[in-house]
C-alpha cells in the first residue's frame, strides 16, 4: 500500500515538473520570437527614426523617368552664401534649440553615426564611388575635429561622438551645390534637382588675415533627404512658425547662389573663362536668364505676345508709331472732306452742261426758222 501510494506521488510530482518546464519552454520561445521581430524592427529602422521603407521612397522618388523621358540636362555648381538672409535658414540656429539643428550639424551627427558616406572633393572632379568615399576618422583628423569612439564601433562599423561644442558650425559659412537641369517629355517641364551638397570651411590662419575656404566634402543629397525630410525649419522672420522642411527649401528652390562653374568640355570655372569680374558677371546672368527662359522658348508665342514683347523693347517707337497714326487719322479727315466736296462738284457740273447744250440747240433751230 505504502509502496502504491509513493508510486503515485512520484508519478505526480514527474508530470508536473514536465508541465513546468513546458510551460517555461513556452514562455521562453515567446519571449524569443518576439525578441526576434523587435530586432527586425530595429533592423529596419536605423537610429534617427528612418524606416529603409522610407529610404528606399525618397530615393526612388525622381527614379520614375527614364533617360529616354530626358531630352535636355545641364549641370550648374552654385556658390551659397550663407550670411545672404535667403540662405539664413541653413546657418541658424548655431546650437541645437527645441530640436532645431542646422543643416551642417546634421550632416555631421550622421556621418559620425556612419549613416550616410562621403566623398573625397576633388578640385574639378566629382566622383561618387567606393574608390572615392572618405572615411570618417580621417575625415575629423583632417580638419581637427575632436571626437571620441562609440559605443559598438567597430572597423566594419566606426561610429564616433562628438561634443556639441567641437561641431565647428559657426565655421561653415558657405555651401558648394550641384544643380542638374532636366527637361522631360513626359511632363513638358524643366525642373532642377539638387545633386550633391558640400560645406565649405571658412578658418582664418595662425596669423590672422582673411579667412580662407576650405571644401571639405561631398555628400549626396538621395542621401540626406530622408533625414532632411524630418527636420522643420522657418525661412521667414515674420513667421516664426517651422512651415516647411530642409528638403521643401531645397527642392523647392528657395535658397539663391551665384553661379561659379557649369559642366563643359574644358572642366574649367567661371573664373578662369573670363578672369574680369564684369564679363563674369555678365556670363552668369545670360546662364541664368537662358535656364528662366527655356520653357518659353518651346512654344510659338502668339501675335498678341509679340506686340507686347516688341513694345517692350522699343517702347519709344511705339509711342512714335502711335503720335504718327494719330497724325495721319486727322489729316486724312480734311482729305475725305475735301474729295467728298469735289465728287459732289462733279456731279453738278454734268447738269450745267446738259442744259447749255439744250439752250444752246434750242437757239440754234430757231435761228433756222427766222431765216425761212
Amino acid at each position: 500500500m505504502k509502496s502504491t501510494i509513493r508510486y503515485t506521488l512520484t508519478a505526480l510530482t514527474l508530470a508536473l515538473a514536465a508541465l513546468g518546464m513546458t510551460a517555461q519552454e513556452t514562455s521562453t520561445s515567446g519571449a524569443v520570437s518576439r525578441r526576434s521581430s523587435r530586432d527586425r524592427r530595429e533592423a529596419a529602422t536605423n537610429n534617427n527614426g528612418i524606416s529603409q521603407r522610407a529610404q528606399g521612397h525618397f530615393s526612388s522618388a525622381n527614379s520614375s523617368l527614364s533617360d529616354a523621358d530626358t531630352q535636355w540636362m545641364r549641370v550648374i555648381y552654385r556658390n551659397l552664401d550663407l550670411e545672404k538672409d535667403s540662405n539664413a535658414a541653413l546657418y541658424f540656429p548655431e546650437e541645437p534649440i527645441e530640436g532645431q539643428e542646422n543643416l551642417f550639424r546634421i550632416i555631421m551627427r550622421l556621418l559620425a553615426d556612419n549613416q550616410i558616406p562621403a566623398y573625397e572633393y576633388l578640385d574639378g572632379r566629382e566622383i561618387f564611388t567606393d574608390q572615392y568615399r572618405l572615411a570618417v576618422k580621417d575625415l575629423l583628423d583632417r580638419f581637427y575635429i575632436i571626437y571620441e569612439p562609440a559605443k559598438g564601433s567597430s572597423e566594419k562599423n566606426p561610429r564616433f561622438v562628438i561634443d556639441e561644442a567641437d561641431v565647428p558650425s559657426n565655421e561653415v559659412l558657405s555651401y558648394f551645390v550641384i544643380e542638374r537641369w532636366t527637361y522631360d517629355t513626359r511632363n513638358n517641364r524643366l525642373r532642377p534637382e539638387v545633386e550633391a551638397i558640400c560645406p565649405v570651411l571658412h578658418r582664418a590662419g595662425d596669423f590672422g588675415g582673411d579667412a580662407i575656404k576650405y571644401p571639405m566634402f561631398w555628400v549626396k543629397y538621395s542621401d540626406l533627404r530622408p533625414y532632411l525630410a524630418q527636420q522643420t525649419i522657418f525661412v521667414n522672420d515674420d513667421n516664426n512658425l517651422p512651415t516647411c522642411t530642409y528638403d521643401d527649401f531645397f527642392n523647392l528652390s528657395m535658397y539663391r547662389g551665384d553661379i561659379y562653374k557649369t559642366r563643359n568640355l574644358r572642366n574649367k570655372s567661371m573664373a578662369q573663362l573670363y578672369p574680369d569680374p564684369e564679363d563674369r558677371q555678365r556670363a552668369q546672368d545670360s546662364i541664368q536668364a537662358r535656364l528662366d527662359n527655356f520653357e518659353a522658348k518651346l512654344w510659338t508665342p502668339t501675335r498678341e505676345e509679340l506686340a507686347a514683347r516688341a513694345e517692350q523693347a522699343n517702347p519709344a517707337e511705339a509711342a512714335d508709331s502711335a503720335d504718327g497714326t494719330e497724325v495721319a487719322a486727322t489729316t486724312e479727315q480734311p482729305k475725305q472732306n475735301r474729295a467728298a466736296r469735289s465728287t459732289k462738284r462733279s456731279k453738278k457740273k454734268p447738269a450745267k452742261v446738259k442744259e447749255s447744250q439744250a439752250s444752246r440747240s434750242s437757239s440754234a433751230t430757231r435761228s433756222v426758222r427766222r431765216r425761212k
